[in-house]
């Protein structure tokens, strides 16, 4: 793996759990929703998640397929273009299952 790879993924994993660690104290989706700040907040991190996404080198991406790249940088675009027709619910359900998977998986390409 490129040393580059390597500290992308570490700043994914850094951009994760500030995500989990700003929706913790929050049950639903609109609970979450109606704290402009913290919502706020993790919509950004998700941006600088795709962002970084976006800087990783092809064969990394080729070697770990197991990973939608291309879904991760998607939801960058929904969110930086589309930002007040965001789906609350469908964001929460990602940051519920998809963020903890992805972080685990992320932690596994690096060991």
């Amino acid at each position: 793996m490129h040393s580059k790879d390597y500290y992308i993924l570490l700043s994914i994993i850094e951009t994760i759990e500030k995500i989990l660690k700003y929706t913790a104290d929050y049950a639903t989706a609109e609970e979450l929703y109606e704290n402009d700040r913290d919502f706020d907040a993790a919509m950004m991190n998700f941006i600088v998640i795709g962002e970084n996404v976006g800087k990783l080198s092809d064969a990394l991406k080729e070697v770990n397929q197991q990973i939608d790249w291309q879904k991760i940088y998607g939801l960058r675009n929904i969110i930086a273009h589309h930002y007040f027709g965001i789906n609350v619910d469908i964001v929460w359900e990602i940051i519920q299952t998809d963020l903890p998977a992805l972080k685990t998986n992320l932690q596994k390409i690096i060991e």
